[in-house]
C-alpha cells in the first residue's frame, strides 16, 4: 500500500538562512490521503497540485522588496506555466553559435574570463577543440582545481570530509544537538555547490551532479536527510557521475537520505510501502514513459520480439515493493542493513521472471539489476541527459544514439561517462540552440563567472537566490526540478532574475567595519578597459565578453541608447558617466534574451 508519510511529530522547519530564528510546525498526516494501490492517476495529479498549491503560498513572497531582510521564513516560489504567455516567446531565436560557445553554455555554467580562449587553443578547428575540451571534462581528475579548494578551505567546512558514521553520529543520533548543527552538512553541501559552480574548473562534474541530484531527488532539509547529505551528494551523486548507472542506483536506493524520503525505511512483509518502489520505477529507473498501466496478473505486460516485456505494469511495483522489504540501516552507524524479520519470504515476479522466495537481501537488487537492463531505461535515462545537456524535446536521433550507448555498455564501470561523450561530441549537440533557457541556479552561476564575482556564502545572498525558485536541495515532490523553459520563462521567474541581478550588481557589498565594507564583490568598474568610451563600444565589449558574441539589434539598441543618455552613442562618454551607468548597463545585458538562452 502507498502512504503519506509517516506521522513524526514536531519537527523544525528548514530556516538555514536566518541565524537562530526558527520555529516548528506541525505535520498532520492524518489529515493527509494515503493511496491506495490502484490509485495510480490521481497520486500523479496529487504530485501536480503540490506545485499548484505552493505557487498559492508564495504569492506574496514573491512581491515583497528585493532590498532589506524579511521578519519570516521566505516561502519557496514555485514555476507556473500559462499556456497565454511565455516572456520569452515573442524573443527572435537566434542561429546557434560557435560549438564553443555552445560547450562553455551547457558543459559548464558559462564561460569565466579567459576560458573561450584557452578553448579556442586546444586544436586548429572547432571539432578537434570540441573533442579535447570533452576529453579534458570527462576525467576531472586530472585538472587541477587548486583555485577551487582553497576557497573551499577558506571557509572552515566541518563536515565535507566525514564518513557516514561520523555524520550519523555527530548529527542524526547525538542528543541534545541544536538544529543548526543536524543540519550542517547540507547547509555545507549547499555552499561548497556553489563555490564549485562558480570557480571549479572540473565544469561538467558540477554540470551532471546537478543533474543527478535532479533525477534521484531527495529534499535536503529535513533531520533525517541534513544530516547525512555530506554522504549522499558525495558517496552516491558525485561518485557516480561518470560511473556506472546501476551502481548508482542501488547507492541512492540504500543511502539513508532516501530510505527515509521514499519511506522505505517502514516497508515491511506485514505492512508493505510501496513509496520508493514506484520511484524506482517511474523516476530513477524506467520512467513514466515505459509505464504500461494496470493490465492484469504478473507477467502479462506485452512482449518484445526477445520476449522482454515492452515497459512495467502495476503488478511490477506491487511486486517489487514485497522484494524491497526489510531495507533498514544500522542504528549506530547509519550504514545500510537488511532485517530479514521485516522481508516478505514469499517468492514475487517482476518484469520478465520470478524471483526466489529464499533470495533475502538479494530481491531487491534483483528488481534493481532488471531495470538497469531493460532497453526502456537506457531510452528515458538517455532522453534526460539529451534534455539537460541539448534541447527540451531533443531529436530522436541522439536520443536513441545515446541510448544504444547506454545499453550496450550498461555493464561498463565507465557506462555514464561513455554515453555523455556520445552526446557532446554528436552533431545534435553542436547545431542546436535556444531551445532551453537557464534555470535560476545556472543563471546566478554563470553570472558570477562572467562577472568574477568574488563569492562567499553569505545570509543575504541565499535570501536573494532562493527568490528565483530553485533553493539548493529544496524541491519537495520526487520528480525533481522542472527542465523545460516554459516552467522558468514566465512572469515571476523573470522578474526575480531580475531582481536577483540588480542585487548582485548593486547591492552585493562586502559588509562588516573594514575598509571595503562599501565595496561591490562583483566590481565591474574595475574590468572596464580605460580606453573603451563609446556606448556602441562598451556595449560591444561586454556582449562578447559575457555572450562570445554580439548582441541582436534588438536588445543591443535600447542598452546602447541607455548608455548614451541621450549623447551621440558614436562619441566618448564623461569618466562619470560610465561609472555611474556601466553596471546598470551590464545588467540590461544579463537580462536579455541571450543571456538565457543555452
Amino acid at each position: 500500500m502507498l502512504r503519506a508519510l509517516p506521522n513524526v511529530g514536531l519537527v523544525y522547519r528548514d530556516t538555514k538562512h536566518k541565524g537562530a530564528n526558527f520555529r516548528m510546525e506541525s505535520r498532520k498526516t492524518s489529515q493527509e490521503p494515503s493511496f491506495r494501490s490502484g490509485d495510480r492517476l490521481s497520486r500523479r495529479d496529487l504530485l501536480a497540485r503540490g506545485s499548484i498549491v505552493a505557487a498559492a503560498g508564495l504569492a506574496g513572497s514573491m512581491l515583497a522588496p528585493a532590498q532589506g531582510f524579511a521578519q519570516d521564513e521566505p516561502v519557496l516560489p514555485a514555476m507556473r506555466r500559462p499556456d497565454h504567455w511565455d516572456i520569452l516567446a515573442a524573443a527572435d531565436v537566434p542561429a546557434p553559435p560557435a560549438p564553443e560557445i555552445i560547450a562553455l553554455n551547457r558543459m559548464a555554467f558559462g564561460p569565466r574570463p579567459g576560458d573561450l580562449a584557452a578553448l579556442m587553443a586546444m586544436g586548429k578547428n572547432s571539432d578537434e577543440r570540441l573533442t579535447a575540451y570533452v576529453e579534458q571534462q570527462l576525467s576531472p581528475a586530472t585538472i587541477d582545481d587548486a583555485e577551487c579548494d582553497t576557497r573551499l578551505t577558506a571557509q572552515g567546512f566541518t563536515t565535507l570530509a566525514k564518513t557516514l558514521a561520523q555524520q550519523w553520529a555527530d548529527h542524526v543520533t547525538k542528543k541534545d544537538a541544536e538544529w543548526s548543527e543536524r543540519i550542517r552538512p547540507a547547509s555545507e553541501v549547499e555552499k561548497a555547490t556553489i563555490i564549485r559552480a562558480i570557480y571549479s574548473k572540473r565544469q561538467l562534474l558540477e554540470v551532471l551532479a546537478d543533474f543527478w541530484h535532479n533525477h534521484f531527488n531527495v529534499y535536503g532539509w529535513d533531520s533525517w536527510s541534513a544530516g547525512t547529505w555530506v554522504h549522499y551528494d558525495r558517496d552516491v551523486i558525485r561518485a557516480n557521475v561518470f560511473g556506472n548507472f546501476r551502481q548508482m542506483l542501488e547507492a541512492s536506493g540504500k543511502s539513508p537520505a532516501m530510505l527515509y524520503y521514499l519511506d522505505n525505511i517502514s516497508n515491511s512483509g506485514g505492512n508493505a510501502n510501496e513509496n520508493y518502489a514506484r520511484e524506482l520505477f517511474e523516476l530513477h529507473g524506467m520512467g513514466a514513459e515505459n509505464y504500461l498501466g494496470a493490465l492484469g496478473e504478473p507477467g502479462s505486460a506485452p512482449k518484445d520480439s526477445e520476449g522482454r516485456p515492452l515497459g512495467y505494469i502495476d503488478s511490477d511495483v506491487y511486486q517489487a515493493t514485497l522484494a524491497l522489504t526489510g531495507w533498514r540501516l544500522d542504528e549506530a552507524t547509519g550504514a545500510f542493513r537488511f532485517d530479514d524479520t521485516k522481508h516478505h519470504k514469499y517468492e514475487v515476479y517482476v518484469l520478465n521472471g520470478w524471483i526466489s522466495k529464499d533470495a533475502g537481501a538479494a530481491a531487491g537488487t534483483i528488481v534493481m539489476d532488471r531495470i538497469a537492463d531493460h532497453p526502456g531505461t537506457a531510452r528515458y535515462i538517455a532522453r534526460k541527459l539529451c534534455r539537460r545537456l541539448i534541447s527540451d524535446n531533443p531529436p530522436e536521433s541522439v536520443v536513441q544514439l545515446a541510448a544504444d550507448v547506454f545499453y550496450a555498455h550498461r555493464s561498463a564501470a565507465d557506462q555514464l561517462k561513455r554515453v555523455v561523450r556520445a552526446i557532446l561530441l554528436s552533431s545534435e549537440f553542436r547545431n542546436t540552440w535556444a531551445q532551453k533557457v537557464k534555470r535560476p541556479f545556472e543563471y546566478a552561476v554563470s553570472l558570477m563567472r562572467v562577472g568574477v564575482a568574488d563569492f562567499v556564502p553569505e545570509d543575504s545572498f541565499f535570501w536573494r537566490y532562493d527568490s528565483m525558485g530553485q533553493p539548493l536541495f529544496s524541491w519537495r515532490p520526487p520528480n525533481g526540478y522542472p527542465d523545460m523553459k516554459e516552467d522558468w520563462s514566465t512572469t515571476m521567474p523573470m522578474l526575480q532574475r531580475w531582481r536577483f541581478c540588480n542585487y548582485l550588481i548593486d547591492g552585493w557589498r562586502y559588509g562588516g567595519d573594514g575598509p571595503d565594507k562599501d565595496k561591490l564583490r562583483m566590481d565591474l568598474d574595475s574590468q572596464m578597459p580605460a580606453n573603451i568610451r563609446k556606448p556602441t563600444a562598451i556595449v560591444d565589449y561586454w556582449a562578447s565578453r559575457i555572450l562570445g558574441r554580439s548582441l541582436p539589434d534588438a536588445e543591443r539598441q535600447p542598452i546602447v541608447d541607455f548608455l548614451a543618455g541621450g549623447r551621440n552613442p558614436d562619441f566618448d562618454l564623461p569618466d562619470e558617466q560610465v561609472t555611474e551607468r556601466l553596471r546598470f548597463a551590464v545588467a540590461l545585458i544579463f537580462m536579455a534574451p541571450s543571456f538565457l538562452w543555452r
